[in-house]
C-alpha cells in the first residue's frame, strides 16, 4: 500500500514522502496514529494544499522538543529500591520508574520515550539512559539507584 507520510517516521521517510509499506503496518499503525494517509489522488492534492501548514507544525514540534531536551540534558534521577547486601536489586528499575521520577521533577516524559538499551537496571549504582523526545532529539540522563536494606 502506498501512503503519504504526515510526520517523520524512523527508517521509513520524512514528511511528504510517498512510500510503499505493508498493508498491516499502514492500517494498524501509521494511519490510526496520524503519521500517514493513504496515497490517493485526492489525498495527494489535499496534502499539497496543506503542506506548508504541516511543515510549520512539524518545525514547531521539533523546536519544542529541542528546548525540552536542553533542559533535560544532564539531569540526574535518583531512585531507591530494595537491594541485597551484594548490590543486586530485588526486582528492577524500568522505563516506567524513570518516567515517573522525571514527571515528579517537572518534565513531561512518557514511558515509551525512555530508552534502556541494556534492559532494566538490576544493580545499585549509576547508569545512563536515553530519552527520545522526538525522532531527531535524543537526550542522555543519569540514573542513580540507591539500595535500601530489606
Amino acid at each position: 500500500m502506498q501512503v503519504i507520510l504526515l510526520d517523520k517516521v524512523v527508517n521509513l521517510g520524512v514528511l511528504g514522502e510517498i512510500v510503499k509499506v505493508k498493508d498491516g503496518y499502514a492500517r494498524n499503525y501509521l494511519i490510526p496514529s496520524g503519521r500517514a494517509r493513504r496515497a490517493t489522488e485526492a489525498a495527494k492534492a489535499e496534502f499539497e494544499a496543506k503542506r506548508a501548514e504541516l511543515e510549520k507544525a512539524a518545525a514547531a514540534k521539533l523546536a519544542e522538543a529541542q528546548a525540552q531536551g536542553e533542559k533535560l540534558a544532564g539531569t540526574a534521577v535518583k531512585l531507591t529500591q530494595k537491594a541485597g547486601v551484594d548490590g543486586r536489586l530485588f526486582g528492577s528499575v524500568t522505563n516506567h520508574d524513570v518516567a515517573d521520577e522525571l514527571n515528579k521533577l517537572g518534565y513531561k516524559v512518557a514511558k515509551s520515550q525512555v530508552r534502556m538499551p541494556s534492559g532494566p537496571i538490576k544493580v545499585v549504582g549509576d547508569s545512563t539512559v536515553s530519552v527520545a523526545l522526538h525522532t531527531d532529539v535524543v537526550v542522555e540522563i543519569n540514573v542513580t539507584v540507591y539500595g535500601e536494606s530489606a
